[in-house]
């Protein structure tokens, strides 16, 4: 048993909010921090790599390992089904590892209604306003028009749900938010739950105490 349980941190935001950004400055600043490689029912593109940026199965297989409670969170999106799945992660965690993952409000709901919640840290990221979070998706240059309304659509949709997070955080500021990322994090490892050894100490003190009387 390693010292402490590792920790399943869900970050989620809506597109365009700093998410994908803090995600890597996380595991920049905490190189032990591993992300969440999902499965998904999609052909790989040109250069994805299975089993780094994707595990990539056909559906019968996705779809059994849904039933056999194999998938911490899965979802069917534009006709392929994604999910993380939960083998890897718990034998992370038992490491002492934590794992990043970069899931909707969904996903993150699912998560903590699974046999390890109680291992889970969510984090919401707020934008400091909608006109900024619309400049930031113009600014982006990757899409039509008619692409960042949808997304500017959809990102109300995944605001409306920051009410179900442990923590919720305005990246008004990019710096400060990771420092405050951080914070959370390291408070967050020295939780009663990701502590496994502490009992065994609290029994070691209560036999040395009473040796003592």
């Amino acid at each position: 048993m390693a010292d402490r349980r590792g920790l399943l941190i869900i970050l989620s935001s809506p597109s365009g909010a700093g998410k994908s950004t803090l995600a890597r400055r996380l595991m920049a600043w905490d190189p032990s921090i591993r992300f969440s490689v999902s499965a998904t029912t999609r052909a790989p593109r040109p250069g994805e790599i299975d089993g780094e940026h994707y595990h990539f199965m056909d559906e019968h297989r996705f779809k059994s390992l849904v039933a056999d409670g194999g998938m911490l969170e899965h979802a069917h999106v534009f006709g392929n089904f994604y999910g993380s799945p939960r083998s890897a992660v718990e034998q992370a965690i038992e490491r002492g590892e934590d794992v990043l993952f970069d899931i909707d409000w969904q996903g993150a709901q699912q998560i903590r209604n699974s046999a390890l919640g109680p291992h889970t840290l969510s984090i919401f990221i707020l934008p400091p306003s909608i006109s900024e979070l619309h400049r930031r998706l113009r600014e982006r240059g990757q899409d039509s028009p008619e692409v960042i309304e949808r997304r500017m659509q959809k990102s109300w949709d995944e605001i409306s749900h920051w009410d179900g997070y442990d923590f919720v955080l305005v990246n008004d500021d990019l710096d400060a938010t990771e420092a405050k990322l951080q914070a959370i994090l390291t408070a967050a490892r020295l939780r009663l739950s990701q502590q496994p050894g502490i009992t065994a100490h609290v029994r070691a003190l209560q036999s040395e105490f009473e040796d003592m009387r």
